[in-house]
């Protein structure tokens, strides 16, 4: 999994911890969310929102995701003749 902050262990040379990227994506999908709600003032129900908020979050993330993953392939590719 991607990380989104991944730090050093100064024990094993490799990386670990950090937030999974599509976690943080979620988390600022999920930040306008909430806002757009509290703008809009619906604000009522929020409880039985909450679940429907968190996957549309996900679902926002992992677009994000499969957007990053096509450019990063694009990056890479060889050109064929």
């Amino acid at each position: 999994m991607i990380k989104a902050f991944p730090k050093m262990n100064e024990k094993q040379p490799s990386y670990q911890d950090g937030m999974d990227l599509r976690d943080w994506f979620a988390g600022l999908a999920l930040q306008s969310i909430i806002i757009k709600t509290v703008v809009n003032h619906n604000i009522e129900n929020r409880e039985a929102d909450n679940n429907y908020d968190a996957t549309l979050a996900y679902g926002y993330a992992d677009a994000m995701m499969k957007e990053r993953n096509d450019r990063m392939e694009e990056k890479t590719s060889v050109p064929k003749d």
